[in-house]
């Protein structure tokens, strides 16, 4: 007989967004059923692989309130101070920059980096540990969504009712393509790349993002870690690089000592002797948003219903902001036994996110076409408005905070 059982809220897809929306659930009682279809490990000794994640300010309230935080296995590097440029490659940075302090705030750091293993351990442990949490993964499950109510069926295994269901499985989002949400897509033409480096002098807490025609470099201080620090130099750093794809194809090509010098060449020589650690990634970069978040019981978050430019380290941090309100509405609605799948409460999360997304989106794409020309009276502008943002305190202000979350 095919066990059958009930819950508040299902989520589709237990990665970041996910798994700590779950968590955020079920650490209030609601009563949440995560599916994924990997399965998930309990990761105690994973090799450090060079990825990382900016969590901003604001987002740390949902992995606070889920009960991550205190999981993380590694402590998290604040980011204390932003520097902006505009350059070239193997030529010094513009002298007119854009320095953040978050002293200036006196609200804490920017953010903080941690390590995406990290964050990994800490979902899987906590996921099974919570009463009102069951994990399924791996699943593969098929999703009937009716006005009274939504019935997962995971492939020989038991049956999930519930009452609202959460696309959080990612830009291919098989919940979106089945309600028929339509998307708007801009490709890029261009390829993110993503290593870590250890390097001789200390990272300060300081994170730097320099413009280049074919895409913006950006470092970001991580905290130390044994591992990756191994036979190197005592200090280490993510990278996030974009380059137009055929440069990037050729630079993923290099050997390590190669592909150093190229690091190298962008960054300058303020940390010191540079070698990579951990693995290198690569993925080709695109905008992508959903025309509505909303269906018949149904909410899309995280990259299931946005896709924004790195640019900006924003990309994570929107769908926790997803996530954040989602976990709002559903824990007062349960706590208030009114129907989590309500659609006017759908409709209220729609309206708290979509906008804000948007123009994150729309502020990502036009900083990457303005900063990814080389045409020196349009470099010039460039510079002046960075100078121009860095001197007037109120307009430096409100970028800071917009970094922060907050």
């Amino acid at each position: 007989m095919t066990d059958r059982f009930t819950a508040d809220v299902c989520i589709m897809g237990a990665g970041p967004v996910g798994g700590s929306l779950a968590c955020r659930l079920a650490a209030a009682g609601v009563e949440t059923v995560v599916v994924d279809r990997a399965a998930l490990p309990p990761m105690e000794h994973p090799a450090f692989d060079g990825r990382a994640y900016a969590i901003s300010a604001g987002s740390r309230r949902l992995l606070d309130e889920a009960g991550l935080w205190d999981r993380l296995p590694e402590p998290a590097q604040p980011i204390q101070e932003i520097r902006v440029s505009d350059g070239r490659v193997g030529r010094p940075a513009s002298r007119l920059h854009l320095h953040f302090d978050s002293a200036e705030l006196d609200a804490g750091p920017f953010g903080w980096m941690v390590e995406a293993r990290g964050l990994r351990i800490a979902l899987n442990a906590h996921m099974r540990a919570l009463p009102s949490l069951r994990v399924l993964a791996p699943a593969e499950a098929s999703v009937e969504r009716r006005p009274d109510g939504v019935t997962v069926r995971i492939a020989g295994g038991p049956v999930v009712d519930c009452r609202v269901i959460i696309a959080a499985e990612g830009r291919n989002s098989p919940l979106r393509e089945q309600a028929g949400i339509p998307v708007t897509r801009l490709p890029y033409g261009q390829t993110g790349m993503v290593c870590a480096i250890s390097h001789q002098l200390p990272h300060h807490g300081i994170a730097l993002e320099h413009f280049l025609p074919a895409g913006p470099f950006a470092l970001l201080p991580m905290a130390p870690s044994a591992d990756a620090l191994a036979g190197g130099a005592p200090n280490v750093s993510a990278i996030v690089w974009t380059e137009r794809r055929a440069m990037a194809d050729r630079i993923m090509a290099l050997d390590n000592a190669r592909f150093e010098r190229e690091i190298a060449r962008r960054l300058g020589d303020h940390l010191g002797r540079i070698q990579v650690v951990g693995r290198r990634w690569s993925y080709p970069l695109s905008a992508m948003l959903a025309h509505r978040y909303v269906d018949t019981r149904l909410a899309l978050a995280g990259d299931a219903a946005h896709g924004i430019h790195p640019i900006a380290g924003q990309g994570l941090n929107l769908g926790f902001r997803d996530a954040i309100v989602l976990a709002d509405l559903l824990t007062e609605a349960v706590a208030a036994e009114q129907d989590p799948g309500d659609p006017a409460l759908l409709t209220r999360y729609q309206r708290a996110r979509r906008p804000d997304n948007m123009l994150m989106l729309g502020m990502t794409d036009g900083l990457d076409r303005l900063f990814s020309s080389d045409f020196p009276p349009l470099r010039l502008a460039r510079d002046m408005g960075i100078a121009a943002v860095h001197r007037l305190g109120p307009l430096k202000r409100l970028f800071m905070r917009q970094a922060m979350g907050v």
